[in-house]
This record gives C-alpha cells, sequence and structure tokens, in this order.
C-alpha cells in the first residue's frame, strides 16, 4: 500500500538516509560527503508547510521517497516560485515512484499559492530530466560547468513549468 503524505519529524532520519544513498552516485546533488540529520533538523523545523511543504511517500508504512518544495531566491517577488527536490531509495527506484509524487506536487500547487515550479538538474542525470520533461517541464536555463564531481565538470539544467491557475479559470 502506497500513500503519499506531509513528512513528520519522525520521518527526518529516513530522510536523510534516503538523501545520503544519492550521494556516491554524483548524479542526484552537488552535496560531496553524507549529511546529519541534526545539520538538517533547523531545515526541516523552519518549513513554511503552507507554501513549501515536505512529503514522503510510504510503501507498506515505510518511507521510500520524499519531495520538497522550497523558496526560491529568497525574496518577496519570488513567492510564487518553488524549487522541487525529489529523492527515492536506491531500491525503489524505477518503480513509478518519482512520477507519482512529481504529479501529486503538481495538482497540490494551487492549494499553495504556487504558479512556478523548478528543477534544478544536473545535465548528466537523464532520468530526472525524462521525469521532468514528461511533465512538461522545459529547460528555462543551462548553467555549463558550475559543479565540480570528483574533478569532472558538470552542467546543470533549470527545468521550469508555469501553471498559471487564473486563465485556467477563465
Amino acid at each position: 500500500m502506497q500513500q503519499i503524505r506531509l513528512a513528520q519529524l519522525e520521518d527526518l532520519g529516513k530522510i536523510v538516509n534516503i538523501y545520503n544513498d544519492s550521494i556516491p552516485s554524483r548524479i542526484a546533488t552537488g552535496d560531496l560527503q553524507k549529511i546529519t540529520v541534526e545539520s538538517r533538523l533547523k531545515w526541516f523545523q523552519e518549513r513554511d508547510t503552507d507554501h513549501y511543504p515536505i512529503w514522503v511517500m510510504e510503501n507498506n508504512y515505510q518511507v521510500v521517497a520524499w519531495i520538497s518544495l522550497q523558496h526560491f531566491y529568497g525574496r518577496p517577488a519570488y513567492k510564487s516560485t518553488a524549487e522541487v527536490s525529489l529523492y527515492i531509495a536506491e531500491k525503489c527506484r524505477r518503480q513509478g515512484i518519482g512520477k507519482k509524487l512529481l504529479g501529486y506536487v503538481i495538482e497540490e500547487t494551487p492549494k499553495l499559492g504556487l504558479i512556478n515550479l523548478l528543477g534544478f538538474i544536473f545535465a548528466h542525470n537523464q532520468p530526472s530530466l525524462n521525469l521532468f520533461k514528461k511533465y512538461h517541464f522545459q529547460q528555462w536555463g543551462y548553467l555549463p560547468k558550475v559543479a565540480q564531481l570528483d574533478n569532472i565538470e558538470r552542467d546543470l539544467i533549470i527545468m521550469g513549468l508555469h501553471l498559471d491557475y487564473r486563465k485556467s479559470k477563465i
């Protein structure tokens, strides 16, 4: 049984573990060393869940993935834009979980007062690029050689989706 729900403080350990499992592949995050629960506690506690929540996906009551929204650029003019972060436990990848989570977030976007979603994705992360393209995200930016991963310069692609609900209500 799968369910998506808001993350609870008790989920933070699993959220951190899933994130840390993605670091060695050098495909999903710019972090090079594992993070700790303590280092993410403030990030979790200061979350504005009315606009920028964290959700987890449970499979048989076990957290197997998480997705979060965070304020883009930290200035008031950008409050309707959020950055999407999505991480899936290694053993659960390629099972449609990312598709379910991203689809869920897009459906929730109007309730959160958001119009734009952004994904910052390494250019060599083809699975994530394909996933975001399936949901009609477009390339809004390209930052060549901005990351150094094990002495390899990597490019970053900014994928964006504009959902103007005002137009759809007319």
